[in-house]
């Protein structure tokens, strides 16, 4: 398949070889293109006119269709060879041309081609350059940052029924960078975004929606995405912010790969990026069948699958403790790699018994699974509501705190290693909170 005039001249000398590479259509504009891709009429693609509006997103679906892309040197080659796409040299010849398409499309089936595998030029498991495209260093803009990923990824996460994940996400960025850690915080939520709102921001832009568009156009290097963050002043410190969703019905704009790029290039400026996540992360509507149709869950999903730490948090109540056990299990298969830090909000008598740290740690003994409770935050109304008040963390508002000190110790337990894990205390029996936990759990 062929896209645009430009590549015409190269694909009638292609189809003069009469070799195994032949033309099956001649696409008059991106539309078509897909279309073609979609149905399954070709395994490769060559694209000159109409590359730049090609995004990560479209590259997925001639992906889906079995197709490979290729795009001639000079048609917007930086951006699409960074996106995935294999670069045709400008003064390729269609000997030349036909052998890159043979190699691009058995290295994506895995399989030798037919002018020999050694000719494949392999850059990581997952991705091999063919013999005569540019290489990844060739096709890399000057300027542009090396890969890796030196930062973590911190994924704040709370089953339904409101138990503090924005509180506990804002105030445990903010602790991060009073640790001395250079922080981003992300409100990734899809349901309930209220991360600006939290921190009193007035700037309506939805700073994660703008970042996935960039990471979508393969325009999101560094430099972009602190352009996209704003900054915000947290005692004394700064914290990067990607406000999340204006509008609830926006959903459909944090795709799945757009969001992933977007934590990974957070991951390369930042030391840490703290993500508050969605609560849903079922994942019934990939039984569609439209693959490609978005999902609204697929932005927790990701992030949960990119996180280095979950802090799983749940509200210190008789329905809050039951949520949180039953839902650790679905958080454990979707971040299968990550660290677990177990905390319970809102610890508080009136809704807890006289013991209610006891009566958690009994009932989480008893019925829980995975990592033992480790932090417990007071609820502190007064000083909670006058931060929200104020716009403003802890930290600003209610030093002094018992919660604040709480969420300070959460901070450091998300910036130790996995082994530096407090001991569990003595079994405890015998408490209200924690027959009642039992008993609706036993349901």
């Amino acid at each position: 398949m062929a896209l645009g005039t430009s590549t015409w001249p190269l694909v009638d000398g292609i189809e003069r070889l009469h070799g195994p590479v032949t033309v099956v259509r001649r696409c008059l504009d991106l539309t078509e293109l897909l279309a073609a891709a979609r149905a399954g009429l070709g395994r490769a693609a060559l694209v000159a006119e109409g590359a730049e509006d090609l995004t990560a997103s479209l590259l997925e679906q001639i992906r889906l269709g079995g197709a490979v892309l290729l795009v001639l040197e000079g048609h917007d080659h930086h951006r699409l060879a960074g996106l995935g796409a294999v670069v045709v040299p400008e003064r390729a010849d269609p000997a030349d041309a036909a052998r890159l398409v043979e190699e691009a499309v058995a290295a994506a089936a895995g399989a030798p081609s037919a002018v020999g595998y050694a000719d494949v030029v392999a850059t990581t498991p997952e991705q091999r350059t063919p013999r005569g495209a540019l290489r990844p260093d060739e096709q890399t803009p000057p300027g542009a940052e090396p890969a890796g990923r030196p930062g973590r990824i911190v994924a704040v996460w709370g089953p339904t029924g409101a138990p503090g994940r924005t509180t506990v996400a804002v105030n445990l960025a903010a602790e991060l960078a009073l640790l001395g850690e250079d922080t981003a915080l992300v409100d990734a939520d899809t349901y309930g975004p209220s991360v600006a709102a939290a921190l009193g921001m007035l700037d309506e832009a939805a700073g994660l929606a703008q970042a996935c568009r960039l990471a979508d156009q393969g325009r999101l290097d560094g430099p972009a995405l602190r352009r996209t963050a704003a900054d915000v002043a947290v005692a004394g410190r700064t914290v990067r912010v990607l406000t999340g969703l204006t509008r609830q019905d926006r959903w459909p704009e944090l795709r799945s790969g757009a969001v992933a790029a977007v934590l990974e290039r957070s991951a390369q400026e930042f030391g840490t990026t703290v993500v508050d996540c969605g609560f849903a992360l079922e994942a019934d509507e990939e039984l569609t069948l439209d693959t490609m149709a978005p999902r609204r869950h697929a932005a927790a999903l990701t992030v949960l699958e990119r996180a280095d730490v979950v802090v799983a948090v749940g509200a210190a109540d008789t329905v809050g403790v039951p949520r949180l056990i039953k839902g650790l299990p679905d958080v454990a298969a979707a971040a299968p790699g990550a660290r677990l830090v177990v905390a319970v909000n809102k610890l508080r008598r009136s809704a807890a018994g006289r013991s209610p740290e006891l009566g958690i740690r009994e009932a989480w003994a008893r019925f829980g699974s995975g990592p033992a409770v480790e932090h417990f935050v007071p609820w502190d109304p007064e000083a909670f509501d006058e931060a929200l008040l104020a716009g403003a963390v802890l930290a600003e508002t209610a030093a002094g705190s018992s919660a604040r000190t709480a969420l300070r110790l959460l901070a450091g337990r998300v910036l130790a290693g996995p082994g530096d894990a407090g001991a569990d205390g003595p079994p405890v029996r015998g408490t209200r909170l924690g027959s009642r936990i039992g008993a609706w759990l036993r349901r």
